[in-house]
């Protein structure tokens, strides 16, 4: 089972669900008699549909990681057969996901889902063919399945570790004339900055928040309709401002500290965060979660607030040219942008964390256009640009390094390739566990699929 590619080992998420939503408003307009889906393999109770392979192959082709090879429709048929296993098998083997993990991210995808359509439940019903709830309830189930393979891989996978001669060995293993091509590319960081408002402004936005809050006390305005006409939180203000369900840790500690302060159905005083000011409503508290609403104000700085940011990076950038301070010190204790500050201010590939990246991974186009015209170790005046949740921001580029296209090598590509062999790794486990959990399973694979061998011992 040595060819088995373990190459999604999640694909079932808020896509999956949106899809199936509206595969389902599809089916209902299609003629009867008309097949638009058949199911391809069982394993004991659960089902994997030819859509559900069709979908899953588009994706791993779009997100193949550029130099590798493109799946097949088989190696992406056996790996999701392989998830199919490993839900079965954590079903027999005890392995289980909290209720209150499934419910907070599924609230939270549900809350994106919804705020796509304004929070208008007729408009997501006229359009998918479902209701709010019907299509909540299935980003649970997914998303339950999607938790169970997550725990049931790495259960499977713990322990494992990649060792420097573990990558030789495999970069060795490839004949040369294979080895993937990689396009240039370039290291580049940011040290940023976010203009200090004056307090002038922020007691402004305060007193407005408070005037909010005794117009709910007073009956005079509900919470819900202030957030969708007032609140600057996107992903919220149409839902009334509710967040839905958090642990713990995943809100701004300001925000977290004050909602747990609060009674059920309490509103708070102005509380700052770093996006702006809020006001608070508890909703609900189950163990360590907790679901609020809120309505978003962000200061919004003068020009003389950004100038002064433009003043305090200028001055950063003539210690860093005069080699005061190294550039990745600087980022680390005063840039202001969290994505990239610990990293020594430096981007990454989100897919395999490398500061090493292609210009097309660089979606900002205003970064391509200015890494255009900069030569390499140069590093940029202050430049200002707007962050979609904070607003204005300031910042200072280096670009540290550029890479010419050239095959892979050691010296230049040893964390892709240390990516790469960790996947050999846990495809070998992933393999050799599959050889011995098909036997405590009920397994049916559709003819259609026979070619791929998925249940031949290899």
């Amino acid at each position: 089972m040595s060819k088995i590619k373990f190459i999604l080992s999640i694909f079932l998420g808020l896509s999956l669900s949106l899809a199936n939503a509206q595969n389902t408003q599809q089916e209902s307009q299609t003629p009867s008699g008309q097949v638009i889906d058949k199911i391809v393999a069982k394993v004991n109770n659960y089902i994997l549909l030819e859509s559900d392979v069709q979908r899953a192959y588009l994706e791993a082709i779009a997100q193949t990681q550029q130099g590798f090879e493109t799946p097949t429709r088989c190696a992406v048929f056996e790996s999701l057969l392989i998830n199919k296993l490993m839900v079965a098998k954590a079903e027999l083997d005890s392995v289980m996901v909290s209720d209150a993990e499934v419910m907070i991210q599924a609230d939270q995808r549900f809350s994106m889902v919804m705020s796509q359509f304004g929070g208008d439940e007729s408009m997501l019903a006229e359009i998918y063919g479902k209701t709010a709830d019907q299509l909540k309830a299935e980003i649970e189930e997914s998303l339950k399945e999607q938790l169970v393979i997550t725990k049931m891989q790495q259960k499977i996978t713990e322990g494992l570790t990649v060792s420097p001669a573990d990558v030789r060995k495999f970069y060795n293993s490839i004949h040369r004339d294979s080895l993937p091509f990689f396009s240039a590319e370039v290291t580049v960081g940011q040290i940023v900055r976010k203009p200090v408002v004056n307090r002038e402004v922020k007691e402004e936005i305060a007193n407005r928040l408070r005037g909010f809050k005794q117009m709910i006390n007073d009956g005079t305005a509900d919470f819900q309709t202030l957030a969708r006409e007032h609140s600057q939180d996107p992903g919220s203000a149409m839902m009334g401002g509710e967040l839905g369900f958090f642990r713990r840790g995943e809100l701004a500690p300001e925000y977290e500290a004050t909602a747990l302060g609060l009674k059920p159905g309490e509103i708070s005083d102005p509380v700052e965060t770093m996006f702006g000011f809020h006001m608070i409503q508890l909703l609900e508290r189950r163990g360590n979660t907790f679901n609020t609403r809120h309505i978003l104000i962000r200061p919004l700085p003068s020009e003389e607030d950004i100038k002064s940011a433009e003043r305090y990076l200028d001055s950063m950038r003539t210690q860093i040219m005069e080699k005061k301070i190294e550039f990745a010190k600087a980022a680390k204790e005063y840039s202001e942008d969290r994505a990239t500050s610990d990293n020594g201010g430096f981007f990454t590939d989100p897919q395999n964390g490398s500061s090493r990246l292609t210009l097309r991974t660089l979606e900002d186009p205003v970064l391509y256009f200015t890494l255009d015209s900069m030569k390499v170790g140069s590093i940029t005046k202050p430049m200002r640009f707007e962050d979609e949740r904070e607003g204005t921001k300031v910042r200072i580029l280096f670009y540290k390094e550029r890479f010419p296209a050239h095959r892979a090598n050691m010296d230049d590509d040893y964390e892709k390739l240390k990516a790469a062999t960790k996947r050999k790794k846990e495809e070998e486990i992933l393999s050799r566990w599959f050889l011995t959990a098909k036997e405590d399973v009920f397994i049916d694979i559709d003819p259609a699929y026979d070619r791929c061998e998925a249940l031949k011992d290899r």
